[in-house]
């Protein structure tokens, strides 16, 4: 029997992947044995000296930008296999009312055209058997209060991938979604998030937020072949905030 999640010689496209979730989805689908082209607008010396990875250049918001990156990558491996589309952006820690456009451009601009252009350029070179995997978030989900622009460009994202999985469904290449709570990076601390972290931490059923591995543990299983019949899905990452509140905090609000 064939050991489980294998993903050698498998031709990965990785958008976003020198920090973060990124960074920590590299490492594992390279320690899987993909061959993996990590794609994004910078790179430091130290995560492209760490990561045993082609790096090319490539920004989610300039589509012309995108097609040059499939296309370098297909003239190299001859097929792309996977592509994680991990690219994100968080701006703005507002309330509906107070809120800009330029919040809404920005999260609009990358999280979801970034996704659906990302994924138009990819699929060309896709064969059969492929997976498309989108990080979204446990804010595409439900609401969430003070993230409106973030939230309502990662529903976006869960649209592009229901639909997109219809669509491709012919083609047998797959499309799934990942939806974490907030993940212990330096952007999830970054200032303006401090009382989303607090709430999570006391509303989130396991006690804590989602660490960047455990994000990666997920993607890995729907890179590989195992996870062949799961299509169209958002698969959370959220140690149990979307089934409801942590008896800790339902406790608290009954007093």
């Amino acid at each position: 029997m064939a050991m489980p999640f294998q993903l050698k010689d498998k031709v990965i496209v990785l958008i976003g992947g020198t920090s973060g979730i990124g960074e920590a989805i590299a490492q594992r689908l390279l320690d899987a044995k993909a061959q993996l082209v990590i794609a994004g607008t910078d790179a430091s010396e130290e995560a492209l000296h760490t990561l045993d990875a082609m790096y090319v250049y490539a920004d989610v918001t300039d589509e012309f930008s995108l097609s040059e990156l499939m296309a370098i990558t297909y003239e190299r491996f001859g097929r792309i296999d996977v592509l994680v589309n991990c690219a994100g952006s968080t701006n703005g820690y507002s309330t509906i009312m107070e809120s800009k456009k330029a919040e809404y451009d920005a999260n609009f601009a990358v999280n979801a055209l970034g996704t659906a252009l990302t994924i138009k350029h990819a699929v060309p070179y896709m064969p059969k058997g492929s997976s498309i995997i989108n990080i979204a978030s446990v804010a595409g989900t439900q609401g969430v209060p003070y993230l409106g622009a973030l939230a309502s460009s990662k529903w976006a994202v869960l649209g592009i991938t229901q639909t997109a999985a219809i669509e491709l469904g012919s083609k047998q290449i797959r499309v799934n979604a990942v939806c974490p709570t907030s993940v212990d990076t330096p952007r999830a601390h970054a200032a303006g998030g401090e009382p989303q972290l607090r709430m999570e931490k006391r509303a989130v059923p396991l006690g804590r937020i989602a660490q960047p591995k455990e994000v990666a543990a997920v993607v890995h299983f729907l890179a590989s072949e195992d996870s062949s019949f799961v299509n169209g899905q958002s698969i959370g990452v959220d140690g149990g905030f979307s089934a409801g509140m942590s008896i800790d905090a339902y406790n608290q609000l009954a007093q």
